[in-house]
């Protein structure tokens, strides 16, 4: 574009692509960890937004006590409320299931964004158990965010034994032209004691508020009209 202002040394593809975040869950239901959580990543990283991808179903998880979809959702609006985050069950759209599939369908689906795949170190510890998952290093960096209690599983786990020869500094990974995948980024996190699971404990019918309620995807703009658990 003529007369475009951009920073000496930037290419063309750096100038125009919005660097997005991926965070993946069951938001089961979403608090104010998951927001306070991505807010530092973003700092961290340097990432213009970040997208809560709302898992429909995790196959790594058990279905029992999972909420309907439309109140996971719901539940993960509240929580991105005045922040540049965007709550999301794009996967019922996309047909996808597992990680690898997610990425590489959102991939082509929005060329003109710059995703990094986001996880908690709990999920790193397992990783290696996920499908195809040196694929998905190869298609987007990762970050990991450090939760208490998973930490020492996730470096010494067998993922971490591949993709340590990958690892960067979130410092030199801020920087233009150093997102190239595989990459991993290791991100130390203040603990946070909110957890879905006590939420859950302490309050079983915490999706029964938004029973009935219209929700809109806020990226697809699509309605999540079935009110089944995943």
């Amino acid at each position: 574009m003529a007369g475009a202002r951009h920073r000496p040394g930037t290419t063309i593809k750096e100038r125009y692509l919005t660097f997005t975040g991926l965070l993946g869950g069951s938001f089961n239901p979403a608090h104010g960890g998951h927001r306070r959580v991505t807010r530092f990543t973003m700092d961290a990283l340097g990432l213009d937004e970040v997208w809560w991808l709302v898992s429909p179903g995790n196959p790594l998880k058990p279905k029992a006590g999972m909420a309907p979809l439309q109140a996971r959702v719901k539940s993960a609006q509240v929580q991105a409320r005045r922040a540049r985050i965007i709550a999301t069950a794009i996967e019922t759209q996309l047909g996808t299931r597992f990680t690898v599939d997610t990425l590489r369908a959102v991939q082509r689906r929005y060329p003109k964004r710059d995703f990094v795949w986001l996880m908690g170190s709990d999920n790193l510890a397992q990783f290696h158990r996920w499908k195809h998952w040196r694929t998905i290093a190869r298609i987007m960096p990762i970050a990991v965010i450090a939760r208490p209690g998973y930490n020492a599983d996730a470096l010494a786990s067998p993922a971490m034994a591949w993709l340590r020869r990958y690892r960067v500094t979130a410092a030199s990974f801020r920087k233009k032209g150093r997102r190239s995948a595989p990459a991993l980024v290791f991100l130390r996190f203040d603990p946070d004691p909110r957890s879905a699971t006590a939420i859950r404990r302490d309050n079983e019918d915490w999706a029964a508020q938004y029973t009935g309620a219209k929700v809109r995807d806020h990226l697809t703009r699509r309605l999540i009209d079935k009110a089944k658990p995943a």
